[in-house]
Order: C-alpha cells, then sequence, then structure tokens
C-alpha cells in the first residue's frame, strides 16, 4: 500500500535511454550530416571564394543553411551584402533553439559560449528528442562534436577538391542534412496541432521559393505556427461560445 501510494504521489518513472543508445543516435546525425560539408566545400569554391574564405565560413560561421544560402546568392551574381544579409537572418533560428536548449540542457554559464557555436538544427533535434537532461546533454556533446569535427574536414577536402568533383548536384550531398533533420522531427509530430504547423510550413516554404531570394523562404515558413495556433485559438473560442450560449 505505501507503494502504491508513493506512486500515486510521485507519479511514474521517467523513461530512460541507455547512454549508449543516445551515442548511437547522435553519432548517425553527425556522420551523415557532416558528409555534406563537402558539398558545401565545392559549391563554396565554384562561387569563387577561396580555400581559406571557405574553411572560415564552417569554423566560424558553423550553420549548414545560412552557409549554402550565402554561397548559392553569390554564384547567382548577387550583391555581397546582400546574401550576407540573407545568410544572417537564416541563421537567426538558431537563437530560438537555443532559448529552449538553455532550459533543457541547464550548462554552467561558463561553459554556454562555448556551447552556443554548437547550436543548429541538428543538436537542436537530437537533444530535444532525448528523454531527460543526462541523455540531452550527451546528444547534444556528440552531435556537436562529430558534425563539427567532420563538417569542417569535409568542407576542406570539398574546397581542395571542387574542380575533379564536378557538379554537386550529381551526388546529392546537399540533400544529407535535411534529409536527417526531416528523419528527426517527424516522429515528434505527435498532435494534429503539430502535423498542421508542419504542413503550412511546407507549403508556405515551397510556395516562395521561386519568388524570393535564397533562405528567405524558410523565415517565412516560420510564419505557419502563429498562423495555425491563432486559428485553433478562434476555433476554440467559438466553441467556448457555443457551449455557453446553449
Amino acid at each position: 500500500m505505501a507503494e502504491q501510494t508513493a506512486l500515486i504521489e510521485t507519479g511514474p518513472p521517467a523513461a530512460t535511454k541507455p547512454d549508449r543508445a543516445v551515442v548511437r543516435d547522435a553519432l548517425g546525425v553527425g556522420v551523415a550530416v557532416g558528409l555534406s560539408g563537402f558539398a558545401f566545400g565545392v559549391t563554396s569554391a565554384g562561387a569563387g571564394l577561396g580555400l581559406l574564405q571557405t574553411c572560415a565560413l564552417s569554423l566560424l560561421v558553423f550553420t549548414g543553411a545560412s552557409q549554402f544560402a550565402l554561397v548559392g546568392a553569390l554564384a547567382a551574381g548577387g550583391n555581397p551584402f546582400t546574401a550576407a544579409a540573407g545568410a544572417f537572418f537564416l541563421g537567426t533560428r538558431n537563437a530560438f533553439y537555443g532559448l529552449r536548449l538553455s532550459q533543457v540542457l541547464a550548462l554552467r554559464w561558463s561553459v554556454r559560449p562555448f556551447a552556443a557555436h554548437w547550436v543548429i538544427d541538428e543538436t537542436a533535434a537530437v537533444s530535444l528528442a532525448q528523454p531527460d537532461r543526462r541523455a540531452a546533454r550527451i546528444g547534444f556533446t556528440v552531435t556537436g562534436l562529430t558534425l563539427y569535427v567532420l563538417w569542417n574536414l569535409t568542407t576542406l577536402l570539398g574546397a581542395l577538391g571542387a574542380e575533379a568533383i564536378g557538379d554537386t548536384n550529381a551526388w546529392g550531398l546537399d540533400a544529407a542534412g535535411p534529409a536527417v533533420f526531416l528523419a528527426l522531427l517527424a516522429p515528434m509530430l505527435r498532435t494534429t496541432t503539430e502535423r498542421a504547423v508542419a504542413a503550412f510550413a511546407v507549403v508556405l516554404g515551397l510556395g516562395f521559393l521561386p519568388v524570393l531570394p535564397a533562405g528567405v523562404p524558410v523565415l517565412v515558413a516560420a510564419l505557419a505556427a502563429p498562423v495555425v495556433l491563432w486559428l485553433r485559438g478562434r476555433k476554440t473560442g467559438r466553441a467556448d461560445a457555443e457551449g455557453t450560449d446553449r
């Protein structure tokens, strides 16, 4: 009886995940997405950036979507300042990841400035998919370290071998990162509202892709969340009002 009473008061034990399983998943994401750095190195060199410039982008910026947006705009003949601005605004999504991860990871203040450099799509997805803080920290660290090392190494190799590789679109390496991120995101869409936000974001992103500069459609897609939540709030309020009238 005492055990049943304690269970009622404290609730069921929190789900846990073996450290080995977390490391395995994190390594899988880090390796798969890290190979995309090869495509970035080739693309950057093809856009006219030098070896040092290409490697500096991966070392200092380290957010693949923004890097591809920057070199893609430059390759298309865009103004360097406009290209940089688009890449910057695309990278602001990491700030929102950081707000959530700061609560999940609860790192010491002395560590946060260094950890902030690894706050990207993949580390956020792996960390938020974990059942507890310990697993989230392991996932964040392993994913960030693996991805950072591989991304920079393959960027260097891609920039050095740009002439021999040719068209990166034929290899499809640039699709590895988004594919892995979508695979991580899909199981997290459990409710109807979450699925509606994801579907509307896809519609917005693809709809504005032909008419807006590179990187901007992703920012427009972010409007899906407030729009869907607003519509849901209106629907709930209308249903409450009808219930009150009855």
